[in-house]
């Protein structure tokens, strides 16, 4: 129930923010009887596009406490995670980057994960099930890879390729189901008075295709940055200990991922099931390849 609230509450920010937006820019309506204003069509698109990407990158924090179930770490309570807090902080500041806040998170599945829209105040986030499947050292390459994917600004760059995507795949579709409706309008009597039936039919239709083949590119940057993620852990702590740890994982991961939405994108592990062009991670063993070809070990 608390997602749902969420997905809406979410939509609703999304929807007031692109609206005001477009207000303050003066943009009117894309639509009339003469035809389409591609101006204003592609600034709507750009708006709505950017705006579903950025709310979501300002509430990822936010809303990763909130569906997560994460355990804070302020103060440290045992040996454990007085050992997490000061390697996240040894880590962060090699790194150069502020100390993000320290979560654990209930899973026998052994992942990781990063959120957060500034590179100074972001979250890093361990399962239960890394902590005890994987030596202290391995540990340490794994949060050395989730501080890459902050140091390197993952987050706010993979948030903008999105939000870009989503306007072309808006602009194209309403362009497509435009014609459509064009072209079906002129075999009537009438001739065209508008956009009907035919132009939301096929531009809903021809969106969901675009945005299928648009999440290649989306795919693509996600795969490039968890190599550049490897090669932060591999140098923060050191090659070996990020090689075992995806080798760790190779012999665990064998069950679909816990992390929910954008969320699976920033996880240590996992990899494509149904494609290697739709894959957000690189293979394991590739990964594990690329390592060793860079540090030669």
């Amino acid at each position: 129930m608390m997602r749902i609230i969420l997905f809406l509450a979410t939509n609703l920010a999304v929807m007031l923010v692109a609206s005001i937006t477009l207000s303050l820019l003066g943009v009117g309506s894309y639509m009339n009887s003469q035809g389409m204003h591609l101006g204003n069509l592609m600034a709507f698109c750009l708006v709505f596009g950017m705006a579903g990407s950025l709310v979501s990158l300002f509430l990822s924090k936010w809303m990763a406490k909130k569906t997560m179930g994460l355990q804070m770490i302020e103060t440290p309570h045992n040996a454990g995670e007085q050992w997490l807090l000061s390697t996240v902080k040894e880590l962060a500041d090699k790194a150069g980057i502020g100390m993000p806040e320290v979560a654990i998170f209930a899973s026998a599945q052994p992942n990781a994960f990063a959120t957060g829209w500034n590179r100074n105040n972001a979250l890093v986030a361990v399962s239960t099930g890394l902590l005890q499947r994987m030596e202290r050292e391995e540990v340490k390459a794994v949060l050395g890879h989730e501080i890459g994917h902050v140091a390197n600004g993952d987050m706010i760059t993979l948030s903008l390729i999105q939000g870009v995507v989503n306007a072309f795949v808006m602009f194209f579709a309403r362009i497509i189901g435009n014609a459509v409706d064009r072209a079906l309008s002129s075999n009537s009597e009438e001739g065209y008075t508008g956009p009907g039936i035919a132009y939301y039919v096929t531009s809903f239709i021809a969106e969901i295709i675009l945005g299928f083949l648009a999440s290649m590119i989306v795919a693509w940057f996600s795969r490039y940055r968890e190599f550049r993620a490897d090669q932060a852990g591999a140098d923060l702590v050191n090659p070996q200990a990020m090689i075992n740890a995806l080798a760790r994982l190779q012999q665990t991961y064998d069950q679909p991922s816990e992390l929910n939405g954008e969320l699976v994108a920033f996880g240590i592990g996992g990899e494509g099931k149904m494609s290697a062009l739709f894959a957000s991670h690189p293979p394991l063993p590739t990964r594990i390849e690329a390592l060793k070809r860079r540090y030669g070990v």
